[in-house]
């Protein structure tokens, strides 16, 4: 059996895993991502986490000679180069990711390849994962920020500058407040993520006359179980948003099964009940039965997506 490691690079943490060529997660470690120290320093920890998993597969008799990578930020597939990123990661823009890491490990270019972060996460839940078995899925993730992914045939379709799958930066009549547009954070206004992100819920908590001193979503959404109006509205124009964003871009994509996966899915009913009735409200009839699932792989996701980059399925 063929074996990989598989890389999952966001902007707080760095996660790798062992990952078979049955898509089994064997075992993983997590770092945090140095991501004020630039892109050398995140390359040198990143090899240095791979060099530790690939040193623990040989002491358990599996040899590992191959790396596949999900990071955050837009990456050029082809070239394995960090196009663009924001100021989550300091100076990762314009890295070499793959050429980076292959030279550290001492592995042949060949052997690493990278994508974005969110189209690995979307590839391990079409593997093994809630769209296992079908023949195209749409994945949309809400937490921090809001990205997604369309697989086709086991390819995540990434567009012809590498830039497709950021479903938080298209427009959406719930990012508005008394008639102005919402900034985003990619510098433009009145898009998803303006309204629809974890941070965003919380921000209109707080338009919506909730305490300053509440910090962090959870608290909003624990609010929200307490029947606080100002939660429960905020949590409702979020998964609104998100749901209509999703129920559109079904119409357009015509997927076998939508997959709604980050913390936000996770938050349980509060949030999940009103994101699919807005989803499903969205739908043209012929997709009105579209099966809508949780993402089912949880944190190991991008790390088994990623490992499938450089995996042969057995």
């Amino acid at each position: 059996m063929m074996y990989a490691i598989g890389v999952d690079l966001g902007g707080t943490k760095t996660a790798a895993g062992v990952v078979s060529g049955a898509g089994e997660v064997l075992f993983s470690e997590t770092i945090p991502t140095l991501n004020r120290g630039g892109g050398a320093a995140i390359l040198d920890a990143t090899a240095a986490l791979v060099s530790g998993l690939i040193s623990r597969a040989a002491a358990a008799g599996i040899t590992v000679d191959r790396v596949g990578a999900g990071s955050a930020g837009v990456i050029d597939a082809s070239r394995g180069v960090v196009v663009s990123a924001t100021d989550a990661i300091l100076g990762w823009a314009g890295t070499d990711l793959t050429a980076g890491l292959a030279s550290r490990l001492g592995l042949p270019p060949s052997s690493v390849r990278a994508v974005n972060d969110v189209h690995a996460h979307a590839l391990g839940e079409a593997w093994t994962g809630s769209a296992a078995g079908t023949a195209s899925s749409l994945l949309v993730a809400f937490g921090t920020g809001v990205g997604g992914s369309f697989v086709l045939a086991g390819t995540p379709v990434l567009g012809h500058r590498h830039v497709g799958g950021h479903v938080g930066h298209v427009a959406s009549p719930y990012a508005y407040h008394n008639g102005a547009a919402l900034p985003c954070v990619c510098g433009h206004t009145g898009h998803v993520e303006a309204i629809a992100s974890g941070p965003a819920i919380l921000e209109s908590f707080r338009r919506f006359g909730g305490p300053p001193q509440v910090r962090d979503t959870r608290a909003v959404f624990s609010l929200a179980h307490d029947g606080d109006a100002a939660a429960i509205k905020a949590i409702g124009a979020g998964a609104g948003a998100a749901g209509q964003a999703v129920g559109g871009l079904a119409n357009i994509l015509d997927p076998a099964v939508v997959v709604v996966s980050g913390g936000l899915a996770d938050a349980g009913d509060l949030w999940w009940l009103p994101m699919e009735r807005a989803l499903r409200a969205e739908l043209l009839a012929p997709l009105a039965d579209v099966p809508v699932l949780r993402a089912a792989l949880g944190n190991t996701a991008a790390i088994v997506g990623a490992g499938k980059l450089v995996l042969k399925p057995c």
